[in-house]
């Protein structure tokens, strides 16, 4: 798949290692006093560490890449769980990662199932029975229109919209004002995609 990457220029690096510090995911790694990109899959394409980097070595780029998260062994991501709960390791999530700037533009999860679900992040702390209710079947893809960008929210669902099959698109948002940007976000980028889907729309009440 293509999208965004970190992308060292080898010729201005110090070998600092400022940039791996940074980076969460430990995507890069000092070899032989350079930095290197050692995994696409660890990297999400934030860019966190290019302002950590006192040489400008670091830049985005848009390429070819494995999708991120793809080889974080499953194991790491639930050795919290301990013998009584060893069954919720079993998530019914189609796809990952969910959030809306992380998730790639094309992917089949968009096209093999019945929909795309776009939720505000506090709805699944909210809702007890989230998963069932709203998530099963379908893609699922969450973000907070008050703490991140709107205009890179519309932009990048409007690529999503424009480049897959989308069968159909669900909201589920709070009640509270900041959450209903998450509504125009998405009908905006309905518009921008040209895509003739009318979204279903849910609304959780913070007093039910």
């Amino acid at each position: 798949m293509k999208r965004k990457i970190i992308e060292i220029d080898e010729d201005l690096c110090n070998g600092c290692g400022q940039c791996s510090f940074a980076c969460a995911g430990g995507a890069i790694k000092i070899i032989n006093n350079k930095a290197k990109l050692i995994s696409d899959s660890n990297c999400d394409g934030l860019g966190a560490c290019i302002g950590h980097c006192p040489m400008g070595a670091l830049k985005i780029t848009e390429r070819k890449a494995d999708p991120f998260g793809k080889n974080i062994p499953k194991t790491q991501a639930c050795n919290y769980l301990n013998q009584k709960h060893k069954s919720m390791a079993n998530s019914i999530l189609n796809n990952w990662p969910i959030q809306i700037t992380l998730a790639p533009e094309i992917t089949d999860c968009y096209n093999n199932t019945s929909g795309i679900l776009i939720a505000a992040d506090c709805t699944a702390f909210f809702c007890l029975n989230f998963h069932v209710d709203f998530v099963k079947g379908k893609t699922l893809l969450i973000g907070c229109p008050k703490l991140d960008g709107v205009s890179s929210y519309t932009i990048k669902l409007a690529a999503i919209f424009t480049k897959n099959n989308i069968k159909s698109i669900s909201i589920v948002r709070m009640e509270v004002p900041c959450c209903k940007s998450l509504t125009h976000i998405v009908k905006a980028a309905i518009i921008l995609s040209k895509t003739s889907i009318t979204p279903n729309e849910t609304i959780i009440s913070v007093a039910s």
